[in-house]
């Protein structure tokens, strides 16, 4: 009985695995079919090209919006890292008057949906003079609630003694923070890290708002336009390839860094 037990839940692991797993797959076979054999759904084509990516790229700037798209998230990841450890480790280790308050105030912005605040940061971009630039794209987003709350969670669960003996050897805050905390939470960099890139790279309704530059447009916005607004001209191939080319980074950088990802997902659990 155990047996049969065993063999039912790795079947059923297996065919859940290949239910979200052949999306993907059918979207990278076939944007390499010919088109005629798209609508097929077939497991593999009768032939393999790359007409599909070079027309991609004759239609659109992709090379342009992949540059956008990788200074954009680093730029954000990079952002994120610094202020949010910085503000996770004073709501972590410094005592202050207004401190659980000011935690609890963040978690609350949370459950507000971004439609919200659309507009008043939308005015405030206009007032900056920032529209059609990568200040709007990039600074809005440089404190992250969840990055915050992380790093304040994975802060906590720290030894106190470390802290102790760095401020013994002289250390200032930010020398604990950079030189002290940070090479002893990789594994929450990592996993705040990918989870901001992610969000970063696919970010669609903003960039659509703040930039009308195509020099400036990063990868999900020109796919967007791209696919719906007719230049692929109806070929599912081209836009198949277009989506391909906008997952590649995200999926590169999680089968690098997934067993950071999880591992960090397993230990930063919410804690008082």
């Amino acid at each position: 009985m155990k047996k049969l037990k065993k063999i039912l839940f790795y079947f059923f692991l297996t065919l859940s695995a290949l239910v979200f797993v052949y999306p993907f797959y059918w979207m990278v076979i076939s944007s390499l079919a010919p088109e005629n054999e798209i609508a097929n759904l077939t497991l593999l084509p009768s032939d393999f090209t790359l007409s599909s990516y070079s027309q991609m790229i004759d239609k659109i700037p992709i090379g342009k919006a992949f540059f956008n798209s990788m200074l954009v998230a680093s730029s954000i990841t990079i952002g994120v890292l610094v202020f949010g450890s910085m503000i996770g480790y004073a709501l972590s280790r410094l005592e202050f008057k207004g401190r659980d308050l000011i935690f609890y105030i963040i978690i609350f912005t949370m459950t507000l949906p971004f439609q919200i605040t659309l507009i008043p940061q939308y005015i405030i971009m206009v007032k900056f003079g920032w529209i059609d630039t990568y200040l709007a794209l990039i600074v809005p987003y440089f404190i992250n609630a969840l990055g915050i709350i992380m790093f304040r969670q994975y802060f906590k669960s720290l030894p106190q003694s470390l802290l102790d003996a760095a401020r013994l050897d002289g250390c200032g805050e930010l020398q604990i923070i950079f030189k002290i905390l940070w090479p002893n939470s990789i594994p929450a960099l990592v996993t705040i890290g990918i989870i901001t890139f992610m969000a970063s790279w696919n970010e669609v309704l903003w960039p659509l708002i703040v930039i009308r530059d195509e020099s400036l447009m990063t990868m999900p916005q020109l796919v967007t336009l791209f696919a719906v607004g007719g230049r692929a001209e109806s070929q599912l191939g081209v836009k198949l390839a277009s989506a391909v080319m906008l997952a590649l980074p995200i999926i590169i950088a999680y089968l690098f860094f997934q067993k950071y990802f999880i591992q960090s997902m397993a230990s930063t659990g919410i804690k008082e």
